[in-house]
């Protein structure tokens, strides 16, 4: 595969691309760059963590990109997940790898590691040098990482996460740092820090956030920028059930969930079910069906996003029309997962132990 080939699949993946140049000059010169994304292990798997991931991961894959998911269950634990139990976490982290083989995730071809047998003291010598080459105010910048606000931060191990990821980064061996958006702040401290301790640069490739269902959500103490707060505090996030769609949720919970969603007529921009539509439903569904009365000029299969958007800017889609097309779609990507949890005995004691682990919360 030629590198503009290869190019054209991860700016597929990638929201932002940090450098464009630098990634040509990687794939230019190396067949099967390293990337990674981390994950916390805590809660049920959402729709941005099971489908998004695995449709972002073919296409990296598909570009020649070896990838390797970290389970970063000690980040987990110091960011008090779970309750801050480690067994808890351990068993989630093992649902989310349960998770991507359901959502079609060939764990053959992407390396799953957990951040607790990979942490040397190699690993713990480089966090501490990178500590001693990031100042206080930067280190606090960057604790967003977290998901959490600065009055929500009170541990002092809260502090060592930024230094830890960025460590990470160089233990993996990684050259790309493929995560979302709401993680930019510590791909730039390790490209930053990497050449000043002797290392290399990663390039990051950032992927989008999937909007939560309750649309624009403002402020709320996240200071970033970019407008990455409005990312952040407007995301799909398993710990608010209010915001999500859950891989295990029924037909009719979904299709309750989304008909609740916020969906203004005519409105593209920061529209929840034009989002998922962009990000998720036309990037493995060929066409999206959308059941409309016959006096507003009956069903039509809609063929790509941009068709879509123009369609739905124009008001000759109705919001609850777009609403039960995006539900029904989801519903039929979310199927394979959902039932392979219900068939397989090992996955629904994982799904279990979690649901349970989550409601005792």
């Amino acid at each position: 595969m030629d590198v503009e080939t290869k190019l054209e699949l991860i700016r597929r993946v990638g929201e932002e691309i940090i450098t464009e140049e630098e990634l040509r000059q990687l794939l230019e010169t190396k067949d099967h760059p390293i990337a990674y994304d981390g994950f916390e292990p805590s809660g049920l798997a959402p729709i941005h963590f099971a489908l998004y991931r695995a449709i972002n991961l073919q296409d990296l894959l598909d570009a020649g990109i070896r990838f390797k998911l970290w389970l970063a269950d000690w980040y987990a634990w110091i960011n008090n997940k779970m309750g801050g139990d480690l067994e808890e976490i351990r068993k989630v982290g093992e649902y989310f790898v349960e998770v991507w083989r359901a959502a079609g995730v060939d764990t053959t071809k992407v390396e799953v590691l957990w951040a607790s047998e990979n942490m040397d003291r190699e690993y713990w010598k480089r966090v501490v040098l990178i500590a001693k080459n990031t100042t206080i105010s930067r280190m606090q910048r960057c604790l967003t990482i977290m998901g959490r606000k600065q009055g929500e931060l009170q541990d002092v191990a809260q502090f060592f996460y930024p230094t830890m990821q960025v460590s990470d980064i160089f233990q993996l061996r990684c050259d790309i740092c493929q995560l979302g958006i709401d993680q930019r702040r510590a791909n730039m401290l390790a490209r930053e820090i990497g050449p000043k301790i002797g290392l290399w640069k990663p390039v990051a490739v950032h992927h989008h956030i999937l909007m939560g269902l309750q649309g624009l959500k403002k402020g709320e103490g996240f200071e970033t920028e970019q407008g990455m707060d409005v990312q952040i505090t407007s995301k799909m996030s398993k710990s608010l059930p209010e915001s999500c769609i859950y891989v295990h949720d029924s037909p009719e919970s979904i299709r309750d969930k989304v008909r609740a969603a916020y969906c203004p007529p005519r409105e593209v921009l920061n529209n929840p079910m034009l989002d998922y539509s962009k990000h998720v439903v036309f990037r493995k569904l060929e066409s999206l069906r959308v059941e409309r009365p016959a006096k507003y000029g009956g069903s039509i299969e809609v063929g790509s996003y941009q068709e879509l958007e123009r369609l739905y800017a124009a008001g000759e889609i109705h919001p609850l029309d777009l609403k039960n097309a995006v539900a029904d779609a989801l519903d039929r990507l979310i199927a394979p997962v959902r039932e392979h949890f219900e068939r397989n005995r090992r996955a629904n004691r994982l799904y279990e132990l979690v649901r349970s682990a989550e409601v005792t919360r």
